[in-house]
Formats: C-alpha cells, sequence, structure tokens
C-alpha cells in the first residue's frame, strides 16, 4: 500500500485530474431528452456505454457531436418513444432511457435490456 507523508510547516497543494464516470454519465445522458434542447457535457467517458446511449440517442432523433473532452446532445428533435431492441441489448443499463421517455412522451416501448436473464428465468421457471 502507498502512503504519503507529509511534514508540517508547508501548505499542501497542486491538481488532480478526475476522469469521467460511466455511473454518472449514462443516467445524464437518458435526462438529456427531457431538457428537449441543447445539453452540453464534458468530461464524459469514451466507452462502449456511452458510445451505446449516444447511438440510442440518435435512433431516436437527437443528435450528438463530441469534440476533446466535450459532448453535446441535442434532443429538441426526437419524436420517439421507441428503444430500437437491437441497441436494447447491447446493454444492461440501456433501461435507465424508460423513465426520461415516460417524462416526455407519457408512454414507452421497449424490449428487455442486455445481459438480462430474467426473462430466460420467467420463460423457463427456473429458479
Amino acid at each position: 500500500m502507498s502512503e504519503y507523508i507529509i511534514k508540517g510547516g508547508k501548505r499542501v497543494e497542486g491538481e488532480v485530474i478526475i476522469s469521467g464516470s460511466k455511473n454518472a454519465s449514462l443516467p445524464i445522458i437518458a435526462a438529456s431528452i427531457l431538457n428537449q434542447g441543447k445539453t452540453t457535457l464534458y468530461n464524459v467517458p469514451n466507452i462502449h456505454d456511452t458510445q451505446m446511449m449516444f447511438e440510442i440517442l440518435k435512433k431516436l432523433g437527437g443528435t450528438v457531436s463530441q469534440k476533446k473532452n466535450k459532448v453535446i446532445i441535442d434532443t429538441s428533435e426526437i419524436c420517439q418513444h421507441e428503444i430500437p431492441e437491437d441497441l436494447m441489448r447491447q446493454m444492461r443499463s440501456s433501461v435507465i432511457f424508460v423513465g426520461a421517455l415516460l417524462g416526455r412522451y407519457g408512454k414507452v416501448t421497449f424490449s428487455y435490456p442486455g445481459d438480462c436473464d430474467i426473462w430466460w428465468i420467467h420463460r423457463t421457471s427456473l429458479r
């Protein structure tokens, strides 16, 4: 385990660069649907899950542009409430779009999210 030994008499200062958080970014990306306009996000990790979220937004009618450490999402043209099954099955967290679409349209159509074995257990009565 590493440790820091600080001897008194001097001020401790500096800068730390914090990496983006997937668990914070995904719900914020989904919530951009409720904004019905432009949302600018910084420090969004460039990983499979965030890219899938952007693809879902695009299929719904939104636009996503990425420039260095900045993502601009425009949801003003979203007019659909159905999440495409092929994208829904890419990851479990795609289900977080459901709340935002319900909030905007009062209805949503979606399939089981990716990596979800609940349907298998239910259909086969395996418990």
